[in-house]
């Protein structure tokens, strides 16, 4: 039994991790959305004041077709914690939408829904949670170089 096991684990060891090959569209996300802070505001249900809205993104990661992992920080009810979660993100021509249903999202209550469209360093789009939702937008800024 052991040597199945050893020869188990050789096998693991020896493959390597696959390549996620990426289109130019999905480079440029990556470029875009690593190492920055989305910047904006959001408003709640058809109200028209705006909140201050802010998302520090450390990483993105291609998955596989149509999945993307972020690795963030979030701000929430006066906490500062990490976050990765894997993302839906997909692409209208050379634009990405990322795409939540549903998702819970670590050290928050409740499950969240967006569409958030990246474009030309801004982003727009929908939130919700639950019974309460509204608009969001803001820009992209890349932090500066360590």
């Amino acid at each position: 039994m052991t040597w199945i096991v050893a020869l188990l684990a050789a096998s693991l060891i020896q493959q390597p991790a696959p390549t996620v090959e990426m289109t130019p569209a999905e480079q440029a996300f990556q470029q875009t959305m690593s190492d920055v802070v989305l910047e904006g505001f959001f408003t709640v249900g058809d109200g028209t004041e705006l909140h201050p809205d802010r998302y520090v993104i450390q990483s993105v990661t291609k998955v596989k077709d149509g999945v993307w992992r972020f690795a963030a920080r979030v701000q929430y009810n006066n906490k500062d914690f990490p976050v990765t979660i894997n993302v839906p993100v997909f692409f209208a021509g050379d634009t990405p939408v990322m795409s939540l249903t549903r998702q819970g999202i670590q050290g928050t209550p409740g499950l969240f829904d967006t569409r958030l469209v990246i474009y030309k360093g801004g982003y727009a789009g929908t939130w919700g949670a639950g019974a309460t939702g509204g608009k969001m937008f803001g820009n992209i800024v890349k932090n500066a170089p360590k």
